[in-house]
């Protein structure tokens, strides 16, 4: 390298040097340094592009290769640098030697001896070390250059990755405030399967429950709506009519009994609308499932719908294999499940026909022969206010509500609800325990 070359030829310039030295009255002296040394060292200095220069012990330069304006015997060496040689046998630096040189040179320090072993001064040399400040300087604007590509790069790949995590967060916020509104159509897309993608899975999933259960309120609100209305306005019109017409005592009988029967189906739907909407707000504390007998809550159930029976000259058959069957469900729950299915099954069938009441240890059993449900509605029969035959079940006093009624109390109980129907031959529903 730089350095090791100039090692050596400062070593060189020492040795020649050595050569040079003579005792003059007990002293040592170098004698015709002007001529010969310099005529020996120039070549080598011209070579390395340095300078080469012999100070004494002092630090004082006695003899120097850069003979014009030579701003080496002007500042000399510091002491501290000759003391380093003296201990170390060599002295490296790439600096300015002080005050010398205006820019960083590599520069060596040798001894040479005397023939005693001793001492005698320095042999520097000492080349410019422009190329390595101009190398290191590039190297510099590189660094700069490439922190500055990375800085940019990195600040974009941030942007795209902090855009993408961002954007469906963002899209969520938009379709919330359309939630506000009313509007559940909106949906987050999902590009990724990352975590992010799974967020906006399940915010998707509950936008489509959301939007079904909007569905489900407007279309319950709508039906109550309709069911209030068309009693009310009917018991208004009758009611108008007593107070302004002169009516017959038969047609006043009629109006007042007619009045009777709409008021009496609308406190029926009232019942049937709290029942329901107190399910949908059952806590555990009012949900009380027992150890029941079922044989005796299959004779209390026909003792309560017994009434109901004799309107039309219905009988009804109650089986429970084994006699001994326990389960485990909450009783007054069940007995408005098992009559309201006995209330359908009567509704559907003809005066003084049967209807079969059977519980084993699977499920529990309601069959009719009657008219029957098609089979485009038996999925639909569930639904709050969905009747199959609308205008004769409110001839009937239906309002729609006592299948979903007992599809609630079913859930709550964990049992399974099943409905079987053959149009003109009868249903049967099992409730699967």
């Amino acid at each position: 390298d730089k350095l090791g070359a100039l090692e050596k030829n400062a070593e060189y310039a020492a040795e020649l040097t050595q050569n040079h030295i003579v005792s003059v009255n007990g002293t040592y002296q170098i004698v015709d340094y002007n001529s010969s040394l310099t005529s020996s060292w120039v070549p080598m200095a011209k070579a390395m592009n340095a300078d080469i220069y012999l100070a004494n012990l002092s630090g004082d330069v006695l003899l120097c290769t850069h003979r014009s304006n030579c701003s080496h015997k002007v500042y000399g060496i510091d002491k501290e640098i000759i003391q380093q040689v003296e201990e170390n046998g060599i002295y490296t630096e790439v600096g300015k030697m002080g005050e010398i040189y205006k820019s960083s040179y590599y520069t060596v320090g040798v001894p040479m001896y005397l023939t005693d072993g001793r001492v005698a001064g320095v042999v520097f040399a000492s080349s410019s070390a422009q190329g390595l400040t101009d190398f290191m300087s590039e190297i510099f604007k590189m660094f700069l250059l490439s922190a500055l590509v990375m800085m940019v790069v990195t600040f974009a790949l941030v942007y795209i990755v902090t855009g993408n995590l961002v954007r469906p967060l963002q899209e969520m916020v938009k379709a919330t405030e359309s939630f506000a509104k009313g509007d559940f159509t909106v949906r987050v897309p999902v590009n990724e399967r990352d975590e992010i993608g799974k967020l906006s899975m399940a915010f998707n999933n509950m936008a489509t429950s959301l939007a079904q259960q909007e569905t489900v309120r407007r279309s319950f609100i709508a039906n109550v709506s309709h069911e209030l209305k068309t009693p009310m306005t009917a018991i208004i019109g009758y009611a108008d009519t007593l107070l302004t017409v002169r009516l017959t005592p038969e047609r006043q009988e009629k109006a007042l009994i007619y009045i009777e029967n709409e008021c009496r189906r609308l406190s029926r739907l009232s019942m049937k609308m709290l029942e329901l909407t107190g399910l949908y707000e059952a806590s555990e504390d009012s949900f009380n499932p027992a150890e029941i007998q079922v044989d005796n809550f299959l004779k209390e159930v026909k003792e309560l719908i017994d009434c109901r029976l004799q309107e039309k000259n219905i009988s009804l058959d109650v089986f429970c294999e084994p006699k001994e069957l326990v389960k485990k469900f909450d009783q007054d729950l069940m007995i408005s499940v098992v009559t309201n299915l006995i209330d359908n099954a009567v509704k559907a069938s003809r005066k003084e026909s049967k209807i079969v009441l059977e519980a084993t240890p699977d499920h529990l059993m309601v069959q009719d022969f009657g008219k029957g449900i098609p089979k485009e509605d038996l999925e639909m029969v569930t639904e709050p206010f969905y009747m199959v035959d609308k205008s004769r079940s409110r001839a009937k006093g239906s309002v729609g509500l006592g299948l979903s009624l007992c599809q609630k109390i079913i859930e709550l109980h964990d049992f399974q609800l099943k409905i079987e129907s053959n149009p003109g031959k009868g249903t049967t529903v099992s409730v699967f325990w």
